[in-house]
């Protein structure tokens, strides 16, 4: 056995020393990979490609491109897709890249002197006691690059017909040392093919017009076209930025923030019954059952709960906004909640680290993370079919005329 080690490593020098060499190691790295990867799929699927079985529980839809970086170099993989699941290799470590980050704030946070006693034993613990700050700063700005690339990717080459948009909060030591609170914006889109990927973050004082304009203004100037929706909770900065620079977008009012806001207003005694009012109203197939169903439940609010009343008055227009858009996209849209999961996530990971150092470790860590969910979307199932998606292009439904009408009242 130890003399076969020696020949493999021997034949791998031999490789490496001639013309192509380190080229035809990687093919059949290359190789090898894809043959795990088939393996893993048939596993999943219960039988191989094209085979015919009664055992099948899956089956393959197509692949997708991803580089895989290597010490030999960088292997594109066409990792298979599945119909029922999303499928990433058993080689692929979703979680590396966070991983790094998450070590560098924390010994940022020690090199510092900010951090909490749970940090201290977090870094005892990943062994970086006695870290300097000069070895803290390298690893920083490699991982600051990553970001970067990340954040400053053009985005013009599909239309993302949906875009998200929402914020969370994090405490950060300021200039003078002082723990402030500091908003995470994320946006995350679904492009024309049905296909979602988050387009951006960015840490600012607060949810202003301002910081949410800026925030617009770089997504448009990275590229950002094709926005029809935009859904979002109904902060007034927020609002007004989409209003000036996403000119002419269509704008859902999260309807789960709605109701909240509802029952703010309610007695706690009267909050079922009112909640029971309001989701009749969301619950509607059509734009038109649902304004018959706010008008219901506005005139049975008016005598007990008038501010719950004309809450949903003020608001009808805004929060039935999804209703005009594919029925099969209703479920999805009519709410933040699919970035709220993503908040939620967020938030696990950035509990451990408490108050973060500065603005910029919060950036790199919240970076990573988005990262890693960005490219796991990248091998996932489509968010939409690509079938619904095309009736977002598709005109509109003309009327029939009344018998009799001119042919030129049709225009």
């Amino acid at each position: 056995m130890a003399q076969k080690d020696v020949d493999a490593v021997e034949l791998v020098r031999n490789m490496l020393e001639m013309p192509g060499g380190r080229e035809g190691l990687l093919g059949m790295l290359s190789d090898m990979l894809h043959a795990v990867m088939e393996a893993e799929v048939t596993a999943r699927c219960g039988a191989s490609y094209g085979e015919r079985s009664d055992d099948r529980l899956n089956q393959r839809n197509g692949t997708r491109q991803r580089p895989f970086e290597t010490r030999m170099g960088t292997v594109e993989l066409m990792i298979p897709r599945l119909r029922k699941e999303s499928y990433l290799p058993s080689f692929v470590e979703p979680r590396r890249r966070w991983e790094k980050a998450f070590v560098n704030v924390v010994c940022e946070a020690y090199v510092h002197g900010v951090s909490t006693r749970k940090v201290e034993e977090l870094v005892e613990a990943m062994g970086a006691r006695g870290m300097s700050k000069s070895e803290v700063s390298r690893m920083a700005k490699a991982l600051d690059d990553h970001v970067d690339a990340f954040r400053s990717r053009p985005l013009g080459e599909l239309r993302t017909p949906y875009l998200w948009l929402d914020a969370l909060y994090e405490k950060v030591r300021d200039a003078r040392g002082r723990t402030v609170s500091r908003a995470v914006l994320v946006a995350y889109g679904v492009d024309e093919n049905g296909e979602r990927q988050v387009l951006d973050l960015d840490v600012a004082p607060g949810e202003m017009t301002t910081a949410w304009k800026a925030f617009l203004e770089r997504l448009v100037g990275r590229g950002l076209r094709g926005v029809q929706l935009a859904i979002s909770d109904a902060h007034a900065g927020l609002k007004r930025a989409i209003q000036e620079v996403l000119v002419g977008v269509a704008w859902q009012r999260c309807t789960i923030h709605f109701r909240r806001n509802v029952l703010s207003v309610v007695p706690k005694k009267a909050q079922g019954a009112v909640m029971a009012a309001v989701k009749t109203v969301f619950a509607q197939p059509s734009m038109a059952e649902a304004k018959a169903a706010m008008t219901r439940a506005i005139n049975w609010l008016e005598d007990g709960y008038p501010a719950a009343a004309q809450l949903l008055r003020d608001a009808e227009d805004d929060v039935l906004t999804y209703l005009s858009f594919p029925e099969a996209h209703h479920r999805q849209i009519h709410s933040t909640n699919p970035l709220e999961r993503l908040n939620k996530e967020i938030r696990r990971r950035t509990r451990v680290v408490g108050i973060f150092p500065n603005s910029a470790s919060l950036v790199r860590l919240v970076g990573m993370l988005l990262i890693e969910q960005n490219d796991e979307w990248q091998v996932g199932r489509r968010y939409f079919s690509r079938s619904s998606m095309a009736l977002l292009d598709a005109p509109p439904v003309v009327p029939e005329l009344v018998d009799n009408a001119p042919a030129e009242a049709v225009a």
